[in-house]
């Protein structure tokens, strides 16, 4: 096969001369951008240094070809190739084995990481029993949620036996896990023998049992070197396709090279059972062959038993022993029937406790039912924030963009009693919990939503469900949480995947936060790098916007507006200011006047409203679109919000004002230190505070130049036209590269109050709208 493209700093060092590494660690590489740099550190930052990394990108579609060669760049023992088709996991891991060019070859999967240490013990081990053919060692089992569990018959590795072995001397390790990432191999004995890996699914099949009958010296290693991720939606083995026939033929190359050698005859009644269980496993998985193929599986399994089935085989006892006489029978409607027995006592079991634990009311729960009897209506879509809290944040700015370019779309926002008065004139909206409400949910086409839907919405099939999100995360997200009970507060995380399951795609505005949310909900999503639709207003607006959201919010013309917008801190009950406003406001004097925008939990909170409205404080917790606020402020002054993110696209001076953090990032946990890559400076007292803006440090050079760091990491999507990109690729189903992100450099944000108050008044400019 074509290997592909090589880059990186070793290219070529055979030529020159450089002595060749002890290890090759192949790393075959495909949709794992969220788990491939840990894969990749857990690898480079071993103590033990000789070796090669092979990263063979798969023609992988997201940005791990990038990934990988940045990594090429930055450590000359990184090889990074690329494919130019994609070819799968067996021939990713034969393109990488022809270029490897150490004495021992591991190949270690990609969502997968090296316990710290584990390089070195394994190149002790192979010296200390001369060179085997194979080390085995052992793994454990990582789980999304933090568990970890070694592996179950880890007893195997303190079995008694010569340290240096063949397979027919100690045939127990033959019951581990036949994987390839649990071993590594002596080149030179894999190259002699010609092996390598077949194309399709199972391919670690063919390879394992044939190299380790083949072997002549093995050696085991008693510790765990590999995490093995146990992901919960993603792998590739778990999705329902024909491609699970390939089972097949991968027995068939085992058999086929036992029959090759009389010698290894007798491995058959082993491998035979290998087999069967193998299909039986298989057939025991609902999210692996189809239903409609089912029966051809167990007729192809039936044909496999028989004729591979060796001389005197004595079947198990028990159901397992039932499982082999039905496949000998080619009895699957006898197999199906004790299946669907078997499941009929658990669904039994499960609607039970559902019916206990139903809330809803019964003429709800019948309306609900009969309209999701009706057919879906293809132009009509859901927009819903916050739990109903009527028209902000990206679901408004995306009704309002649909409006006007699908307009063929019926949207309909999800609106509180008590919002409903602050909709648009002539805005379609339902009442949350009404019958009307659950006849739109249940006909809808197109869902979008920055938090989750109730438990009960059911997702209907051809139904598409757009996470917008609600922000850029700073703190810890979805099951990231769970080290974290201080936040977490109780949290059902299974019911949170379980809603977050129903996920088509998620938008992010930057690189950052959709690693993020693949890490924090293991859904099987795909990532909407489109940019935050409410920030489009920060590149659309004009001065004249800009001096009209002044007006409104009562701000004195000449007057610089310091947006102060604390977050909710998880590690206390109730409001507790951070910030003496009153005291910032008279430290500032009276040219300065200060918004201050309380978080949406304390909305009503008395602790909140005790601070009134004055000449140098205007209380804007009640103003609805935090993005108006941000239009109109000429400094934010934040703490830990992820308005910080937002309001970076306006190019802005950002203070940050951290006086908690070390009880913020214990209590909830961050994804980066903000103090080490603030977008401002930072402020860890009240007169730091002071000093910051009295003295000027706000506007400074070293303000604008943290901020313009910041910006090219977070603000890398948001150009303006994030509404667009994503209604025409949802709604209008256009290509997303018909409108590409434009280059930060390339942007221009709107005019800052100080350029809006000093320009005369005119029309908008031409090319830009108002602001919403």
């Amino acid at each position: 096969m074509n290997p592909g493209s090589e880059t990186g700093a070793v290219k070529g060092l055979e030529e020159q001369g450089v002595s060749k590494p002890r290890i090759s660690v192949i790393v075959p590489i495909y949709q794992v951008q969220s788990f491939l740099r840990e894969c990749l550190d857990s690898i480079l930052e071993q103590s033990f240094r000789d070796i090669e990394v092979i990263a063979v990108n798969d023609c992988s579609p997201d940005r791990c070809g990038e990934i990988v060669d940045e990594y090429a760049e930055a450590d000359s023992r990184v090889r990074a190739l690329h494919l130019p088709e994609n070819v799968g996991l067996g021939l990713a891991r034969n393109a990488g084995m022809e270029i490897a060019r150490g004495d021992y070859l591991f190949f270690l999967d990609s969502d997968d990481t090296l316990t710290p240490g584990s390089l070195q013990l394994i190149a002790d081990r192979l010296s200390d029993t001369t060179d085997p053919d194979v080390l085995i060692f052992d793994y454990a089992r990582t789980f999304w949620w933090g568990g970890v569990t070694r592996n179950s018959l880890a007893s195997v590795f303190q079995s008694k036996g010569p340290e240096v072995f063949t397979a027919k001397q100690r045939p127990d390790f033959l019951t581990l896990l036949m994987v390839v990432w649990n071993k590594v191999y002596r080149r030179e004995f894999i190259e002699q023998r010609g092996f390598e890996f077949p194309p399709g699914y199972y391919e670690d099949t063919p390879w394992t049992f044939p190299v380790l009958m083949a072997a002549e010296r093995i050696a085991a290693l008693d510790h765990v070197v590999v995490h093995y991720r146990q992901r919960r939606q993603g792998n590739i083995l778990r999705t329902v396709s024909r491609k699970h026939f390939d089972i097949f033929d991968q027995y068939e190359r085992v058999f086929a090279f036992i029959d090759s050698d009389p010698s290894l005859a007798e491995w058959r009644p082993q491998l035979f059972t290998k087999m069967v269980d193998h299909f039986i496993a298989i057939l025991a998985k609902s999210n692996r062959v189809p239903d409609e193929l089912r029966a051809e599986f167990f007729a192809l399994a039936h044909r496999h038993y028989r004729r591979y089935m060796p001389a005197g085989f004595v079947r198990p006892e028990g159901q397992a022993g039932v499982r082999y006489a039905l496949i000998a029978r080619n009895a699957y409607p006898v197999y199906q029937t004790l299946k669907v027995a078997n499941q009929g006592r658990r669904k039994v079991r499960k609607t039970v406790r559902a019916t206990r634990k139903k809330v809803v009311s019964k003429r709800l729960d019948r309306h609900y039912e009969n309209a999701l009897k009706q057919p879906v209506n293809q132009n009509l879509a859901v927009y819903s924030s916050y739990w109903g809290r009527g028209y902000v944040c990206n679901p408004a700015a995306l009704h309002a963009k649909a409006k006007e370019i699908a307009p063929h779309v019926k949207g309909v926002v999800v609106a509180k009693a008590d919002e409903v008065h602050k909709l648009p004139p002539g805005t379609n909206y339902v009442i949350p919990g009404t019958e009307k409400y659950w006849e739109v949910m249940a006909r809808a086409k197109y869902f979008f939503n920055n938090v989750n839907f109730e438990d009960r919405f059911v997702k209907r099939p051809g139904t598409v469900h757009v996470q917008t999100q609600h922000g850029t995360p700073l703190k810890r997200m979805g099951v990231d949480l769970l080290p974290f009970p201080v936040a977490a507060k109780g949290t059902n995380f299974r019911k949170l995947l379980e809603r977050s399951d129903r996920w088509d795609y998620c938008i992010s505005s930057n690189r950052f936060s959709a690693d993020i949310w693949e890490q924090a909900f293991p859904c099987s999503f795909a990532a909407l790098e489109s940019g935050y639709p409410r920030n489009d207003v920060f590149y659309t607006s004009t001065a004249a916007d800009v001096r009209r959201l002044r007006a409104e919010i009562g701000i004195p013309q000449g007057k610089t507006a310091v947006l102060y917008a604390p977050t909710h801190r998880d590690y206390t009950t109730s409001y507790v200011p951070q910030l003496d406003v009153a005291a910032l406001a008279d430290a500032l004097g009276d040219d300065y006047v200060v918004l201050m925008r309380g978080h949406h939990f304390y909305e009503q909170k008395p602790e909140l409203r005790k601070l009134q409205s004055s000449a140098r404080i205007i209380d804007v917790t009640a103003h609805t679109a935090s993005e108006e606020l941000q239009l109109a402020a000429d400094v934010l002054l934040a703490d830990y919000s992820s308005m910080i993110f937002d309001y970076a696209n306006l190019d802005r001076p950002i203070v940050v004002y951290a006086n908690d953090w070390e009880a913020y990032k214990v209590s909830r946990g961050v994804y980066f230190d903000l103090l080490e890559e603030p977008p401002g400076h930072v402020a860890r007292t009240q007169e730091e505070l002071h000093d910051i803006f009295v003295g000027g440090a706000w506007k400074d050079e070293q303000s604008t130049s943290l901020r313009d760091t910041f910006r090219r990491k977070f603000c890398e999507y948001d150009d303006g036209k994030a509404s667009e990109r994503v209604i025409r690729q949802i709604l209008l189903g256009e290509p997303a590269e018909n409108l590409p992100v434009v280059p930060l450099d390339e942007r221009t944000p709107a005019p800052s109050p100080a350029a809006a108050e000093a320009e005369s008044v005119k029309e908008p400019a031409v090319g830009r709208s108002r602001a919403a």
